[in-house]
């Protein structure tokens, strides 16, 4: 019998990552799975809901100056364990909001928070390929979509008990608790870090910004892109399957777990796909199958229809971010940082974009949004310099 090796220094420090990645994918699906409940409860229209996304949105693009300092200043270990536990806190935070106002600010840090953690646990993570030389990008992301997926099937047990959204919260807030002292257990310090060797268009410097290169700039659109249209998955599917596909309240959230489901699986063989046919024609594909699976299911409608372009859009999507996030370590670290903070501003301000689409003319049409977001990044893909593939991650032996 096979047996994962936690001794190992590469597992231990895959698995504390991992947790990091669970964590935030599970924060931000918790929250997204009950737009539909909170724009009840605040009474808000399409177009405040689409408001308080774009608060977080906000929150996640200004904070690139603080997450840069941050990162100096603490380093990515200290940074990831105490934005990962503010973010625990923010849930129960957004469930008490009394008003509009408040939830908007509590989005707004939220925002913030979610920078800080996408950034260090993204430098952990490459890090950790650096220090190691193997494949572990994928693998963490998928970690991501798992907690979403778990996320997802949280809110559609707590829908079928009760309607407080405190009490989910609150749950919810529990778990991602328990999740952050797992990470801080094994997360990579300073002196077990390899930093990402500097690109030929950054200075060597340390805590020096640099004028990104082309090829960067090509990252950051690609990652926009594809988070955009992974977040507005997460963000509209449950409203889009109520109240354009009939769906009762207990399947409306499960929108969410297909994209979720899809994810997990394509990321736990996206590393090997990468060895196999490289970054490039991965990302290429893969958006291209993102964008068209979901076109064809907006022109076929239904619910059947809508969960099938669901899974293509999950599946087609997910190795997206792993891919962009490995090439631009291959940059160095300015590029690192500007590329994640690019994927965390796209997470958090494109949902938001979508919903005033949606609001200008119908969830359909945001959807196409969404779909045109996906072929974008896999027009990206042809621009971008990809590294060369690399072997697959080693078996561990028994």
């Amino acid at each position: 019998m096979r047996v994962l090796r936690v001794r190992d220094p590469f597992h231990r420090g895959q698995l504390a990552i991992a947790a990091l990645f669970c964590s935030l994918g599970f924060q931000y699906a918790t929250w997204a799975s009950r737009i539909p409940a909170l724009k009840s409860g605040l009474g808000l229209s399409a177009a405040e809901v689409g408001v308080l996304l774009m608060a977080a949105g906000v929150g996640a693009a200004v904070s690139f100056p603080l997450v840069a300092a941050l990162m100096r200043r603490l380093g990515s270990q200290r940074l990831a364990t105490l934005s990962a536990l503010c973010l625990a806190l923010a849930l129960p935070a957004l469930a008490a909001a009394p008003n509009y106002p408040l939830a908007l600010l509590v989005m707004c840090v939220d925002g913030v928070l979610v920078g800080c953690l996408n950034v260090a646990m993204n430098a952990q993570g490459a890090a950790l390929e650096a220090a190691f030389e193997r494949n572990a990008m994928a693998r963490l992301h998928a970690t991501f979509s798992g907690g979403s997926l778990l996320a997802a099937l949280l809110a559609s047990g707590m829908n079928a008990l009760t309607t407080s959204v405190t009490a989910h919260f609150a749950a919810a807030a529990a778990i991602l608790l328990l999740l952050v002292a797992y990470a801080r257990t094994g997360l990579l310090t300073d002196g077990q870090r390899a930093a990402p060797a500097a690109g030929k268009g950054e200075k060597k410097r340390a805590g020096k910004w640099a004028l990104p290169s082309r090829v960067t700039l090509w990252m950051c659109v690609a990652m926009a892109f594809g988070t955009v249209t992974e977040g507005a998955m997460n963000d509209w599917s449950a409203l889009y399957l109520k109240d354009v596909a009939g769906a009762s309240a207990e399947v409306a959230p499960l929108g969410i777990a297909v994209v979720s489901e899809m994810m997990v699986v394509a990321r736990l063989f996206a590393d090997g796909w990468r060895s196999r046919w490289g970054d490039g024609r991965v990302v290429l594909v893969g958006s291209a199958l993102a964008g068209g699976g979901l076109i064809l299911a907006l022109v076929s409608g239904g619910l059947v229809p809508a969960l099938l372009g669901f899974a293509c859009v999950g599946l087609g999507i997910a190795a997206v971010t792993p891919c962009v996030y490995v090439a631009a370590a291959g940059q160095g670290s300015n590029s690192l940082t500007l590329v994640a903070a690019m994927g965390t501003t796209g997470l958090l301000a494109g949902p938001p974009l979508i919903g005033f689409i949606a609001h200008a003319g119908s969830l359909v049409w945001g959807f196409t949004a969404v779909a045109a977001s996906a072929l974008v990044v896999s027009a990206c893909s042809t621009r971008i310099r990809w590294p060369a593939p690399a072997p697959a991650e080693p078996v561990s032996q028994t």
